[in-house]
C-alpha cells in the first residue's frame, strides 16, 4: 500500500482551496494558461535536442573514451543536462580531444537551444502573460462597467429618469462605506458631478469607482485645534525635505562614515556617530508619521523600508551597548540606508519602485513554488530515501563526488569527502535543500546520477520533469518581473504624477441645503457634526465658498487605463453593442476627468486639504 503514501504530494490542494490563498490559486490559474504556447515552444525545443542526440551518438559513439554519446539513452540525457550549461565543457572534451572539428556541433546546439528557443520561450510567455493580464484587467473593467449601470437603474426615480440625487446618492454611499462621513459623502457627489445639474447622468456616474477613493481630508484634521497646527507643521516641514533633498545628503555622509569607521576601528564599543545618525534618522521618521499620518506612511513601500532599517538599526544600538554579542549581525544592516542613494536617479526609483511593488505578488510565487517543491520532496522521499550515503555509488562516473574515504599523507591521516551524499531525500528538510540546487542546475546532474546509479535509469525522468516544471514557473516569475518594470517604465514617461487629486468647490448654499436634506433623511444623525464644520470654517474665515482637494494613490487599475486607453474604447464600444441596457450614446472614457484633475485654485476664496 506504499502507493497511498505518494498521495500526499496532493494535500498542497486543500491549502490552495482556503479563502486565504487566493493569490496562489490565481498564480497557479495563470500558468495553466500560459501552458498552451510554452508546450508548443518545448516541444520544438524537445524535438531540435533529438534529432542532435542521435547526430551525437553517430559522430561520438565511436570514441570509446567518451561516456556522454556512447548509447543513445546518455546521447539524450548528456545533451539535456547541456541545456542547462552544467556538464559544459566537460560533455564535449572527449570527443575535442579527438577532433577539434567537434567544437561545431556543440556550438550549433547550444546557439539554437540555450540561446534561441530558450529565449523564444521566454518572449513566448511573457507575450500570453501580458494578454491574459489585459484580458484579467478588460473582465474587470467591464465587470464594473455593467455594476454601474445596474446600480443607476436601480437608483434612478420615475420623476427623474436621467439622474441620480445627492439623497438617492446618499442612500447608496451608507449602504456601500457605512463608515464614511456626511460631508465625504457630499464631497464625493460634487466630485463626480462636472456640470451645473443637481444630478448625476450615467456618463457621471461611470467615474465612481475612480472617485470613491478619495481621502477628504488629512488624519489629523480632527485633533484639537494646537494639535492640529503642530502635525499640520510636520506636514510642511516633511514637504520641504523632500523637496530640497537634504536627508539624501545625511544618507551620503553616514555611508562615507561608515566606510571610513570600519576601516580604522574594529572595538564592538558604540561609535558616536551611530547615535547621532541614528537620531537623525529616527526623527525624520516621526516627523513623516505625524506629518503623513501612520496609514499613508506605512502604505509607501520606501517609507516602510526606511522604518524597518531604522528600528534594525536601534535593535543594533542596543546590541552594542549591552554587549548583546549574538545579536551583533544586526549592525550590518546600517549601510541599508545607502538604497535611498538610489531615489535620486529616475531609473533607480522605477526599478526599486517596481522592487517594493512586486513584494506581496512574489510572496504568493514563492508559495506556489514551495508548493511545487513540497509536492515533489514528498515523491521523492517515497522513491529515494536512503539511496545515497557515503561511498554509495563507486561503479557510476559521479563516484568521486559521492565518496567519504581516510587517506594517510605521511604521519597524517586526511578524511576525503565528495559531500554529495548530502543531497538525498531523506526527510522533508533535505529534499527542499536538494531540490533547491536542482532548481540551481549547477552540477545537478551529478545528484541524477548518484540516485539514479542506486536506483533505475527511469529515475532521471523525476528530475528531468522537475526541471521542466521549476522552468515553467520561473518563466512565469521572469514574466511577471519584466511585465511589472516595463509597464511602470512606460507608465513613468507619459505621466510624472505620484497621485490622484481631484477637488471640489462647495458653497455655503449647498451645505445648507444639504444640511436639510441630511435631517430630513437621518434625523438625529451624529455623523451631521462634518458638515456643521464646514459652516464653522466658511464662518471663522468670512468665505462663501471652499474648495476642498480629494486625494489618493495611484493603482494598477489607474495605470492601466492609461496603458491601454486604445483598446478600452474598443472594449466599450463592443460592450455598449452588447449591453442590454444600451446607452444611447458612448460614454467618455472614466479617466479623462482625473488626466488634468487640478485646476487653477487662485480664484477660489480658499483651500481646504
Amino acid at each position: 500500500m506504499s502507493h497511498l503514501r505518494v498521495t500526499r504530494a496532493l494535500r498542497p490542494i486543500f491549502l490552495v482551496d482556503c479563502r486565504y490563498c487566493g493569490a496562489v490559486r490565481r498564480n497557479l490559474r495563470q500558468i495553466f494558461q500560459s501552458l498552451p504556447p510554452f508546450i508548443d515552444i518545448l516541444l520544438l525545443l524537445l524535438f531540435f535536442m533529438l534529432i542532435f542526440s542521435i547526430l551525437g551518438f553517430y559522430l561520438f559513439s565511436q570514441n570509446k573514451a567518451d561516456p556522454y554519446f556512447n548509447s543513445l539513452e546518455n546521447s539524450i540525457v548528456s545533451l539535456f543536462v547541456l541545456l542547462t550549461t552544467a556538464n559544459f565543457p566537460d560533455v564535449m572534451m572527449p570527443a575535442y580531444s579527438k577532433n577539434r572539428w567537434s567544437c561545431v556541433f556543440f556550438i550549433v546546439y547550444l546557439s539554437i537551444e540555450l540561446y534561441f528557443i530558450m529565449n523564444l520561450l521566454l518572449a513566448v510567455v511573457f507575450d500570453t502573460f501580458n494578454d491574459v493580464e489585459k484580458m484579467k484587467f478588460k473582465s474587470l473593467l467591464l465587470h464594473k462597467r455593467s455594476a454601474i449601470e445596474h446600480a443607476f437603474q436601480l437608483l434612478v426615480s420615475k420623476q427623474r429618469p436621467s439622474g441620480v440625487s445627492l439623497k438617492q446618492f446618499d442612500g447608496l454611499m451608507r449602504f456601500y462605506r457605512p463608515r464614511m462621513s456626511a460631508r465625504d459623502r457630499f464631497l464625493t457627489f460634487n466630485a463626480l458631478s462636472r456640470g451645473d445639474s443637481s444630478t448625476l447622468s450615467l456618463e457621471e456616474f461611470y467615474n465612481f469607482y475612480e472617485v470613491i477613493g478619495l481621502k477628504w481630508k488629512h488624519w489629523f484634521d480632527d485633533l484639537p485645534h494646537t494639535t492640529f497646527l503642530i502635525f499640520k507643521g510636520n506636514m510642511s516641514c516633511v514637504s520641504n525635505i523632500n523637496k530640497i533633498g537634504s536627508f539624501y545628503f545625511v544618507v551620503a555622509v553616514n555611508g562615507v562614515w561608515i566606510l571610513v569607521e570600519t576601516y580604522i576601528s574594529n572595538s564592538k564599543q558604540v561609535p558616536w556617530s551611530y547615535i547621532v545618525f541614528l537620531t537623525i534618522y529616527g526623527v525624520e521618521m516621526l516627523l513623516k508619521i505625524t506629518g503623513l499620518g501612520p496609514m499613508k506612511y506605512f502604505s509607501s513601500g520606501w517609507h516602510l523600508f526606511d522604518f524597518s532599517v531604522t528600528l534594525f538599526a536601534f535593535l543594533g544600538l542596543m546590541a552594542l551597548a549591552f554587549d548583546m554579542e549574538p545579536f551583533y549581525f544586526i549592525v550590518v544592516l546600517r549601510p541599508l540606508q545607502l538604497l535611498r542613494l538610489f531615489k535620486i536617479k529616475q531609473r533607480y526609483r522605477n526599478v526599486l519602485d517596481t522592487m517594493f511593488e512586486l513584494f506581496p505578488r512574489m510572496a504568493s510565487l514563492g508559495l506556489t513554488l514551495i508548493i511545487f517543491y513540497y509536492s515533489f520532496a514528498i515523491v521523492g522521499m517515497e522513491f529515494f530515501a536512503d539511496v545515497v550515503y557515503p561511498n554509495c555509488c563507486n561503479t557510476s562516473t559521479v563516484a568521486n563526488s559521492y565518496k567519504k574515504i581516510n587517506i594517510t599523507v605521511g604521519n597524517h591521516t586526511v578524511l576525503d569527502e565528495g559531500y554529495y551524499y548530502l543531497n538525498n531525500f531523506n526527510n522533508i528538510l533535505s529534499s527542499f535543500v536538494t531540490l533547491f540546487e536542482l532548481t540551481v542546475v549547477n552540477n545537478w546532474y551529478i545528484t541524477m546520477e548518484g540516485v539514479t546509479s542506486q536506483t533505475s535509469h527511469w529515475s532521471r525522468l523525476y528530475f528531468m520533469t522537475f526541471y521542466i516544471v521549476t522552468m515553467v514557473v520561473m518563466t512565469i516569475i521572469v514574466a511577471f518581473i519584466l511585465d511589472a518594470f516595463v509597464f511602470r517604465m512606460n507608465y513613468s514617461r507619459k505621466n510624472h504624477e505620484n497621485g490622484i487629486v481631484l477637488e471640489a468647490e462647495v458653497s455655503r448654499e449647498e451645505v445648507l441645503v444639504t444640511l436639510e436634506l441630511y435631517k430630513q433623511i437621518c434625523p438625529g444623525g451624529s455623523n451631521l457634526r462634518s458638515l456643521q464644520g464646514v459652516l464653522l470654517s466658511m464662518d471663522r474665515g468670512g468665505h462663501s465658498s471652499l474648495v476642498f482637494l480629494g486625494r489618493r494613490s495611484r493603482t494598477k487599475s489607474d495605470l492601466s487605463m492609461k496603458m491601454y486607453a486604445e483598446e478600452i474604447r474598443e472594449w466599450y464600444e463592443e460592450y455598449t453593442m452588447e449591453s442590454p441596457l444600451h446607452p444611447h450614446r458612448l460614454p467618455d472614457q472614466p479617466l479623462d476627468m482625473l488626466d488634468n484633475p487640478s485646476r487653477e485654485l487662485t480664484s477660489h476664496p480658499q483651500t481646504v486639504n
